[in-house]
């Protein structure tokens, strides 16, 4: 009797393993490292059920233009395309919700301020809702070989690191991008040729020499800038350096980009 029930058991293991198939999901940005990855994962036909992007609404519009050249690869290759959202708006979270000082149940203040710095609340809300849609799932993150601080920090749960694994930097998956002919343009200005990342424009980690060049060839996106610093006391980069300080010191310095000219269509 007890060896029919383990067999039973045993037929019914091997038949939920059948069933429950293992999901293979990849976390892309569109990013230059998260687009060579999933470019890569499927040139290199890698188990791929999924990409899912989270989309902040802050994104450069090049983002999304590139996001729209990719999805007819993914629909050719059937592999389902998700969107994740903030749960609550970007701007109200910016501007409004209500914040609590530390340790108490004191409202102090409405918004978050200035993402980035010592206050990611835009990063953290971001990997915390892929975390939790991802968790049951294989995830294929795009952090590049020469990145280790951020690979140490991100090794956990069921993450793979293709990038790593292939030995791919941020400059080899840049120029892996240019090769399959995506390039982020803007204002016919490649973005990675004046932005060290492209990550939503809002970002105040953005150090004073993207911030300028910002400034100087992507105007609208500055307004923009100019538009969240006049409801916002906290300057963007700190004391002096509010985005309207820093328009100031831009108007009187020279262009700081060199080799420009070679990357304008």
């Amino acid at each position: 009797m007890n060896g029919v029930l383990l067999k039973q058991r045993g037929n019914y293991y091997n038949q939920m393993c059948v069933t429950m198939k293992q999901r293979y999901v990849a976390s892309v940005s569109f990013g230059k490292d998260s687009l060579a990855m999933l470019l890569k994962l499927i040139e290199k036909k890698y188990p791929l059920d999924e990409v899912v992007f989270y989309d902040t609404g802050k994104e450069f519009q090049a983002i999304y233009d590139v996001r729209d050249k990719v999805l007819p690869l993914l629909e050719k290759h059937n592999i389902k395309y998700t969107e994740l959202h903030p749960e609550k708006p970007f701007d109200y979270l910016m501007f409004e919700t209500p914040v609590k000082k530390r340790g108490t149940n004191i409202i102090h203040k409405h918004g978050y301020s200035w993402c980035g710095g010592a206050c990611r609340w835009g990063t953290s809300a971001k990997l915390k809702a892929l975390e939790k849609y991802c968790k049951d799932a294989i995830e294929y993150v795009g952090i590049a070989h020469d990145e280790p601080k951020r690979l140490e920090k991100e090794r956990k749960g069921n993450k793979i690191f293709p990038l790593d694994e292939w030995k791919m930097t941020e400059s080899d998956c840049l120029y892996y991008c240019y090769g399959k002919g995506f390039f982020w343009y803007e204002n016919n200005i490649r973005l990675y040729e004046i932005l060290k990342r492209v990550s939503y424009w809002c970002c105040r980690n953005k150090n004073l020499e993207e911030l300028e060049n910002i400034y100087r060839f992507l105007p609208d996106y500055w307004g923009k800038l100019k538009d969240i610093q006049t409801r916002l006391e906290e300057p963007m980069k700190g004391e002096g350096k509010s985005v309207f300080d820093l328009e100031r010191r831009f108007a009187e310095s020279k262009i700081i980009l060199n080799n420009i000219s070679g990357y304008i269509k």
